[in-house]
């Protein structure tokens, strides 16, 4: 058996009809390495099909082509494609012919090739893939995840699932089923061993089985095997075992797989809340959409590792999906980072959202899709919670709520091992109710756009809404079918659900960044409310402007106009820096002690900003290109009683936090250039202080690589961050400057840009304007060899980097059938 990566050699264009290429030909198609985003090469205009929703990006149809040779050995063997993802509606073709379909754009599938190939000769293959106002987010476009070729024997490993039902501290019982599939016209006696290596790769316990399947025939072979004295799985300590499973026919090896996974015990109940082995957990949890910054949707694993890795260091402990099913490559990172996982299946069912989303496959796909996202999710640890859906129209319909009772049963025929949830938004499972209330009411008027979103800005109104009676009476049902309520912008429930249903767990699912210091004490003071997802984690693509301050004094409108790109509303930026209201998160989880400071832009100062998802429009800098004396906001964020203000020395004041919002004191004062400090007390004694200087002198070009050793495949990469500092190291961003990038050697500039949320410039070019003095170069390796980055910027001292791609080192698989017997 061989499984390879099937991510290099691709070409992609615009799809046109085969009248048109009669009359103009086919156009000139793109080499391209996967994974790959079609759309984010794309000009954008303010005229696009789905405006800002999707970051004024055009929608389109687009090709992939792919020529690769079939040995003639391959003949009498099973050869099978594998997607992790195409967004969206792809069909497959081999040879021209029609081999596949997937109307979902985040399902993994199989393409059976077999049946198309030539052997002996080239093959080809076809893959399309569309989107069209079918999200109300940037989805991107095209083969976006990765993809695997798989070569078997006919006699061949199906699926290998492994569970850990019982656990103790003296021993852990681990079963593993793994399906065998016989497409031989004979019958076949096979063999399957498995053995269990310990987190250190020691092997601590192995079986084996025989299994006897007839032509055409597949069974399950399912071993209890006992580990003793197990390394758990956990957050703060992510110990993987790892099972290898091999497939043997008279100790011929045929098929080899190794399966990472992990030991935990799972607990729930309204008393003690959520347990991991034993011990509470309360989920500090960050939605995130799936795309990843200038890369566009391209899940990269790198790119994905690093979203995993830099939020864990921002606090978080638990991720949701939002709202589709996370990639592999994510998946991957969170179980060896301890990151837990609320994976979401749809954000929509039968009733749609968009013009021609996912809601006109859903009624024939949905379980099928099911099947895909538990297949995907079952041997990883770090997935405790399945999301049946986000802000479902149907949750408050009582007819409607059956699609959620079906989908929850299917779910737990096939994985009874987690918990499944639903992100429902009480307010949009009353909206027909609402909207005639709102007809009605004086309070919240029509503006005529922003459709759900919209309504929901205007807060007072939906949270009266969502703990009304009839709330409670419409989504009981939906509730009802449920291990955990999830509850969006729901936390008017949290206390009054206690009460009225004694036995409902429920987790914040999606909830207002500004009131995470509210919502964490309602999570700490009631143990049967799980946690906290706020939206978002991570900033994203489209939406366009959602988390935006917008002032008193402009007519408020919900979607920010081109060239609006970013929602800019997350802890950290599209870049991966974290915004001020990061640390400020930081601080009400109880994680820092360590004072922090914001100041705001000048331009803003007394300006009455509002927004539901927005954070004051601060950061953490004292350099600041106004005239001496310019007024100015300054907060420090703290788990003091007091905070004093000092200025070059002078102390500007005290000041108490949580006059406007726990943990936050405000100062206001004029600009004066040189140190500010914020010194926290605690019952009159110096808990912490933090320190803000001016830049002095002329900027300078910084750039510093997460990685210089690369690995010579398609998923590694290395972001290299590029700042404008002074000799001391201060930040210098008053002034923003054109950085351009060059990559010579063994890699490629994969993407280029910086946070600002309203540029115009894209993210494939070798040059980009700095936003606060910072942007973001990621280089992608082409092979092995020596790789150069230059940075450079007019009037300033360039900055080179030298990187490395090496080969990954490879384990003969022999060994494996060796190590078995």
């Amino acid at each position: 058996m061989t499984r390879t990566s099937f991510n290099r050699g691709w070409r992609v264009r615009p799809k046109v009809s085969p009248f048109a290429q009669l009359q103009a030909g086919a156009g000139n198609a793109t080499s391209v390495t996967l994974p790959h985003d079609a759309v984010a090469a794309l000009p954008r205009n303010s005229d696009a099909p789905s405006g800002g929703r999707t970051g004024y990006f055009p929608g389109g149809t687009f090709e992939y082509l792919k020529d690769f040779e079939v040995p003639e050995q391959w003949r009498g063997k099973r050869v099978t494609l594998e997607f992790q993802g195409v967004y969206r509606d792809a069909m497959v073709y081999v040879n021209g012919t029609f081999a596949a379909q997937r109307p979902s754009g985040y399902s993994p599938f199989d393409v059976p090739l077999d049946p198309f190939l030539r052997y002996g000769e080239s093959n080809a293959i076809r893959v399309d893939a569309r989107t069209h106002d079918d999200s109300r987010w940037y989805s991107g476009a095209g083969i976006y995840r990765d993809v695997t070729l798989r070569v078997t024997d006919l006699a061949h490993l199906g699926e290998v699932r492994i569970a850990t039902p019982d656990i103790d501290a003296d021993r852990a019982v681990v079963e593993v089923a793994t399906r065998v599939v016989n497409e031989s016209v004979e019958t076949r006696t096979l063999r399957v061993r498995t053995e269990i290596r310990c987190p250190d790769g020691e092997v601590v316990t192995r079986d084996s089985a025989p299994i006897t399947l007839r032509a055409g025939g597949s069974g399950v072979v399912r071993q209890r095997l006992y580990v003793p004295n197990p390394a758990l799985w956990s957050v703060d300590s992510p110990a993987l075992h790892t099972a290898r499973t091999v497939l043997e026919n008279s100790y011929e090896l045929l098929e080899e797989e190794t399966t990472p996974f992990g030991i935990r015990r799972l607990q729930l109940d309204p008393i003690t809340g959520l347990r991991i082995n034993g011990e509470s957990v309360k989920l500090r949890g960050a939605c995130i959409h799936h795309d990843n910054g200038p890369l566009g949707a391209a899940t990269i694993a790198r790119a994905e590792e690093r979203r995993v890795e830099l939020l864990k260091q921002a606090g978080f402990n638990a991720l949701r999906s939002s709202h589709n099913p996370l990639s592999p490559a994510m998946l991957d990172a969170c179980d060896r980072l301890g990151m837990l996982v609320m994976d979401e299946t749809f954000d929509m069912w039968a009733e749609g959202k968009s013009s021609f989303d996912y809601s006109l496959s859903f009624p024939e796909w949905w379980e099928r899709d099911v099947e895909s996202l538990v297949r995907k999710d079952f041997n990883h640890p770090s997935v405790i919670f399945y999301s049946i859906g986000n802000e479902i129209f149907e949750t408050g319909d009582a007819l409607g709520s059956e699609w959620g009772r079906a989908l929850a049963e299917k779910i737990r025929t096939l994985d009874p091992t987690r918990f499944v949830t639903n992100g429902i938004n009480p307010f949009v499972s009353v909206l027909s109710e609402v909207k005639e209330m709102r007809a009605r009411s004086a309070e919240v008027q029509p503006d005529g756009e922003g459709g759900v979103n919209a309504m929901m800005n205007a807060g007072d109104f939906m949270a009266r809404v969502s703990a009304s009676p009839m709330v409670s009476e419409k989504t009981e049902a939906s509730f009802s079918v449920l291990d955990v309520a999830g509850l969006n912008y729901g936390d008017g429930r949290y206390e009054s659900d206690r009460e009225q249903f004694p036995h409902r767990i429920i987790v914040g699912t999606e909830t207002f960044p500004p009131r995470i210091a509210h919502n964490w004490r309602l999570v700490l003071d009631n143990a049967h409310v799980l946690g906290d997802f706020t939206w978002t984690g991570w900033d994203y693509l489209g939406e366009a402007g959602v988390g935006r301050l917008q002032y008193a004094d402009v007519s408020p409108v919900f979607e920010a106009p081109y060239p609006w790109i970013s929602a800019r509303v997350g802890d950290l930026d599209i870049t991966g820096l974290r915004r001020p209201i990061s640390y400020y998160r930081e601080i009400v989880f109880g994680l820092r002690t360590q004072p922090y400071l914001a100041v705001q832009r000048p331009e803003v100062y007394g300006r009455e900003g509002f927004g539901m998802w927005a954070w004051s429009d601060s950061i953490a800098s004292w350099s600041w290109d106004v005239p001496i004396g310019t007024p100015i906001a300054v907060e420090v964020y703290t788990v003091a009683d007091e905070v004093e203000l000092l200025l070059n020395g002078r102390s500007l004041g005290w000041a108490t936090p949580g006059e406007s919002k726990p943990f936050l004191a405000e100062f206001d004062l004029t600009y004066e250039p040189g140190e500010l400090v914020a010194v926290g007390y605690r019952d009159g004694v110096e808990q912490g202080r933090t320190s803000l200087r001016s830049a002095t002198g002329p900027a300078r070009l910084v750039a510093v690589a997460d990685r210089t050793e690369l690995h010579a495949d398609d998923s590694d990469l290395s972001f290299i961050t590029i700042e404008l500092r002074d000799e001391q190291g201060n930040p210098a961003g008053a002034h923003d400057q054109l950085v351009h990038v060059t990559v010579e050697g063994a890699a490629v500039l994969q993407a280029l840009g910086s946070a600002r949320p309203d540029s115009e410039e894209r993210f494939d070019a070798a040059q980009c304007t700095t936003f606060d003095g910072r942007a973001l170069a990621i280089v992608r390796p082409r092979g092995a060899g020596e790789i150069t980055v230059t940075v450079t910027a007019e009037g300033l001292e360039p900055v080179v980097l030298e990187l490395e791609s090496l080969e990954p080192d490879d384990e003969p698989v022999t060994a494996a059938l060796l190590a078995l017997r």
